[in-house]
């Protein structure tokens, strides 16, 4: 085992008993928290160690980075997640690798997924972002529409062509009523799940909590956490 692989294999145990423990707490089975591994910023030999170590679900969150990425791992049985803040000139690219994409927060992003999915022949699954810091009819600072928008953008998304309405994403907030309240705006975001899937039985997947948060998204119910620095270790900067 190469010691790159015998890091990650660390890490994925740590991180796994965290989840394992967290579902424990919160009496819910194991397998009902899928783990998304967040591989932003490395290279695609670390997504094809993760692959052999048993990640299925990865994660990225800039186009330009993603997808060479994910043309040098098609021949890997993942299943890939955008989560970044997505412009409308970068979807058509998106489409073409991501399964996932988890930052739908307007309805001009809706119409482009739609026909960039039908374009390609490809079924798109959209987690509609929740921003728990955004006032009415605004964005989030890190993206998002406020509460009282999903309901209307849930609508665009069910009746778009190419488009699968999965359910809903949040970021904890950095600012508002929500700062530093990780378990509190992971409950308020269950909340507005549960009012979405009165309407939208299907839409029942809840992404939320990373490496510093988990167990609180976990107690709360989610179904999806995304873990990045965890399991990869501190990322390099940016240049």
């Amino acid at each position: 085992m190469t010691d790159r692989k015998a890091q990650l294999a660390a890490n994925l145990a740590q991180v796994e008993e965290r989840i394992a423990s967290a579902c424990a707490a919160a009496g819910r089975k194991r397998e009902e928290v899928t783990l998304i591994v967040v591989t932003k910023t490395y290279p695609a030999s670390d997504v094809r160690i993760l692959h052999q170590l048993g990640v299925r679900h990865v994660a990225e969150n800039r186009d330009q980075d993603a997808a060479p990425k994910a043309t040098a791992c098609a021949d890997l049985s993942l299943t890939w997640h955008f989560v970044g803040q997505l412009q409308t000139n970068k979807v058509r690219s998106v489409t073409s690798y991501a399964d996932v994409v988890q930052s739908v927060d307007r309805a001009k992003l809706v119409a482009a997924l739609s026909a960039a999915a039908v374009r390609g022949e490809r079924e798109l699954g959209c987690l509609i972002q929740v921003a728990l810091d955004a006032e009415s009819g605004e964005r989030g600072e890190r993206g998002g529409v406020a509460p009282d928008g999903v309901e209307g953008l849930a609508a665009a998304i069910d009746s778009a062509p190419g488009l699968r309405l999965d359910g809903l994403m949040t970021v904890a907030p950095l600012a508002g009523e929500y700062a530093g309240r990780q378990r509190a705006a992971f409950d308020r975001l269950m909340e507005i799940s549960s009012r979405l899937r009165a309407g939208h039985p299907a839409a029942n997947m809840v992404s939320a909590g990373m490496s510093g948060d988990l167990e609180d998204a976990v107690a709360a119910g989610a179904t999806h956490v995304r873990v990045g620095t965890a399991v990869l270790g501190v990322r390099p900067r940016l240049g």
